[in-house]
């Protein structure tokens, strides 16, 4: 039996396979449904990297496509929205875990003199790792939006070694360019953290000219990689940079043109310190640190910054998300296993 008019609420950030779900099990059980997203004030107090509600609402439109005359669009402003006074609606939507919530709804609905609400629970989607799919997850850089993993197998297994399409992939810098004098790190430095300001981080700096940098304008980095080495020779400056800035010290061996195993466990290890206890890592490699933003992407949260630097030109910035995680995903994918 159809219900005429079912309601659906929660955040639906950064729309992923679970939300889809539940939506279309809502078109499947409901003539229409009123979906209500919660306000940008209780999106963002939540998580400030929530998506505002008009972008969650146009992904919601997009996805539905020809079925958005049946769908409604609506804010809310607290954890039960109308649903409790509701005069027309027929059923409700949840997951397992908000069940409890639909079963209080309909108390308060028969106080206030209103038939229940049929409870559609629609179970969640598992990703991957047998774990729900959520929006958290996905903010934390995790799981795509469709459960999957952002690193190839293989990773923290074997040494991935470059190869020459990878090479070449790499030819043109990894993100946005921000130039300033070789003599003068500071100056396009300056910009970076102009720019940067208030973002959540983390921090990400890769190579030594880039972290002595930011060290020497006050802003250490959250999480440093450095190998005593700018242009491939070795840096008498390096010694100026200042373990006693970071929580963690880490040590790793990564030869050129490699990924390491151990460079793999260092990145992992310094970007959940960073997510789970907010402690800085610098991570000191015993060869070359240069690719490890194609693993540093992957394991970061959207919205990271990582900076490296481009001999002569300045600081190239690129923010982790979907595109960043995406395109070394297929890098990595593209290296040899050893």
């Amino acid at each position: 039996m159809m219900h005429d008019l079912g309601l659906v609420g929660g955040t639906f950030d950064r729309l992923h396979a679970g939300h889809r779900a539940l939506i279309e099990r809502g078109l499947s059980e409901c003539t229409s449904l009123e979906i209500w997203l919660t306000s940008d004030s209780i999106a963002q107090a939540k998580d400030p990297r929530c998506e505002s509600w008009s972008v969650r609402g146009q992904n919601i439109l997009d996805f539905l496509e020809d079925s958005s005359n049946r769908v409604s669009l609506h804010v809310l402003e607290d954890s039960d929205g109308p649903a409790p006074w509701h005069q027309s609606a027929t059923a409700i939507l949840c997951t397992p875990e908000t069940r409890a919530a639909c079963d209080r709804i309909n108390s308060e609905r028969n106080q206030n003199g209103l038939p229940n609400l049929a409870i559609v629970v629609v179970p969640h989607l598992n990703a991957h790792d047998g774990y729900p799919i959520s929006s958290s997850r996905i903010r934390s850089g995790e799981i795509s939006t469709e459960g999957e993993s952002w690193l190839p197998s293989g990773l923290g297994d074997f040494d991935f070694l470059m190869t020459k399409e990878v090479e070449l992939n790499l030819k043109d810098p990894f993100g946005r360019l921000i130039e300033g004098p070789e003599e003068n790190p500071e100056f396009a430095m300056r910009l970076v953290l102009e720019e940067i300001f208030g973002k959540l981080g983390p921090i990400i700096a890769v190579g030594d000219v880039t972290v002595k940098t930011l060290q020497d304008l006050g802003n250490p980095a959250d999480i440093a990689l450095i190998d005593e080495r700018t242009k491939r020779e070795l840096w008498a400056e390096a010694a100026d940079i200042d373990n006693s800035n970071y929580d963690i010290i880490l040590e790793c061996q990564n030869p050129a043109g490699l990924l390491s195993k151990s460079l793999f466990e260092c990145c992992k290890d310094a970007v959940d310190s960073w997510m789970n206890q907010d402690k800085s890592t610098i991570i000191r490699v015993d060869g070359e640190e240069d690719l490890a933003p194609l693993l540093l992407h992957p394991l970061a949260p959207l919205g990271a910054v990582v900076l490296y630097g481009q001999p002569g030109k300045g600081v190239v910035i690129r923010y982790t998300g979907f595109d960043s995680k995406n395109r070394c995903r297929d890098l990595l994918s593209a290296m040899i296993q050893e």
